[in-house]
């Protein structure tokens, strides 16, 4: 434990949110590191002069903007991901020449045909329907589409157990939105999807990192989370995990739904990269239908832009989850679901995945020979490489030198919970970058700059 003691600047405003403001000026000071263990509440306040309730107060708000991550009966640490920003997006414009090496995003010119499908809707006797507001859960034809896709992930689904939403940040929001309330435990791996941390500092929830090894999470981490912290819900990306690619094997998914069922957790599975596998086991949503929500998106597959993704709801959470898309934007719009549910019933999501793989295997191959030697977690068809970086370099150093020489890559910061210090590691998109020769480039521009130390 660190014997910290801030600077607390005359404000105004309330001391806790001044013991916050300096948690926060200390961190990206790099005074605070991610890991460390900040004073008891008790010795704060005996160093402050304060009572004990305005250290805790600023604690918690400190753990509100991110910083901090709090354990009961081990204390409040730095988080690991204090000073990175969570968010993949930047508002500012990307640099002339930029090369995307982070984002992972379907490879351009394999999408389905938009032209065709929207002459297609012109030529309909009631195009004027798109125009009506529908019930938010979505049309019926929709939500048969929907079925099929979840079949298509493997999660057995009938069309009345089907939402269709604005894409699967939206099915997201809808499901921490109105099933979780502020300070619930959600248990997470300890690397999981960023916008899942966005979400959780949004809308209060508190995020708890459960251990994980090659095959994604630990069952028996989860159930110790679950009777130390009073977990209350579980995220999974159980077959492709975002960012490690780790995969579930069908007797670990076993034991993560038993112990979820044990200890009453509704679960959110959202394996949005899993269609990019040759083989696929049954989600674990499968195993607990009634008290899971499995989130079958398009984005990854074609059309992101169209923003339509098809939630399978347990009977007891549809209410719910359909308020939330009431509350959100009253419903999807119509238009999008059609196109995007006529693509899913030509069967246009295997055709088109099946060329990504192809692409993706290509591109695995340019990775092997130009970064030959490196460390690397893959499967066969990912859009993305887990890079266990060499010598002194961290993901953050080689996030920020990269930016330099032009290209856009994701440290393991971007991706952390809890306070362990997050692995020595990048994840490497695949697609991103526009063409096999910008590609190539900057695998190059990659291989040049961490042969020199950071």
């Amino acid at each position: 434990m660190t014997k910290w003691l801030p600077r607390i600047d005359h404000t105004e405003g309330p001391m806790y949110q001044a013991l916050a403001d300096a948690i926060e000026r200390d961190v990206f000071a790099g005074t605070l590191q991610p890991g460390v263990r900040l004073p008891t509440h008790r010795d704060l306040a005996d160093g402050l002069g304060v009572n004990v309730t305005t250290i805790t107060r600023g604690y918690a708000e400190a753990e509100r903007r991110g910083l901090v991550s709090g354990t009961v009966g081990r204390g409040t640490f730095i988080a690991a991901d204090a000073a990175t920003p969570s968010s993949m997006v930047s508002f500012e414009p990307h640099s002339p020449g930029l090369i995307e090496m982070g984002l992972v995003t379907p490879i351009a010119r394999q999408d389905p045909d938009l032209g065709e499908a929207l002459r297609r809707l012109a030529r309909r006797r009631d195009p004027d329907a798109f125009l009506r507001y529908t019930d938010p859960r979505g049309l019926p034809k929709h939500r048969e589409a929907g079925a099929v896709l979840a079949g298509v992930y493997g999660m057995p689904a009938k069309a009345e157990d089907v939402l269709v939403c604005a894409g699967s940040q939206h099915a997201l929001t809808c499901c921490f939105m109105s099933l979780f309330n502020p300070g619930d435990r959600v248990a997470a791996c300890a690397l999981t999807y960023p916008g899942l941390k966005s979400l959780s500092a949004m809308l209060g929830f508190r995020l708890c990192s459960v251990a994980m090894d090659e095959q994604g999470m630990l069952p028996e981490a989860l159930d110790a989370a679950c009777r130390r912290l009073g977990i209350r819900g579980l995220y999974l990306m159980p077959h492709m995990h975002n960012p490690t690619t780790a995969c579930m094997g069908a007797k670990r998914r076993a034991a993560i739904a038993e112990t979820a069922a044990r200890h009453g957790l509704r679960i959110v599975e959202d394996d949005a990269y899993s269609l990019y596998a040759t083989d696929r086991s049954s989600p674990v949503s499968s195993m607990a239908p009634e008290r899971s929500i499995f989130i079958a998106g398009t984005s990854k597959i074609m059309g992101g832009g169209l923003r339509v993704a098809y939630a399978v709801a347990g009977r007891e959470l549809r209410d719910d989850m359909a308020r939330g898309i009431l509350n959100s934007v009253w419903m999807t719009p119509t238009l999008n679901a059609e196109i995007v549910s006529e693509w899913v019933m030509n069967g246009k999501p295997e055709q088109i995945m099946e060329r990504r793989r192809q692409s993706l295997q290509e591109r695995h191959a340019m990775v092997r020979d130009i970064l030959h030697g490196q460390r690397m977690a893959r499967q066969e068809t990912s859009p993305y490489v887990w890079w266990e970086l060499p010598g002194s370099w961290t993901g953050q150093a080689l996030e920020s030198a990269a930016r330099q020489a032009g290209i856009n890559i994701f440290g393991a910061g971007k991706f952390a919970v809890g306070e362990a210090p997050a692995p020595r590691c990048a994840r490497l998109s695949l697609t991103g970058a526009t063409d096999r020769d910008e590609f190539e480039r900057g695998l190059s521009l990659l291989k040049d700059l961490v042969s020199r130390e950071p």
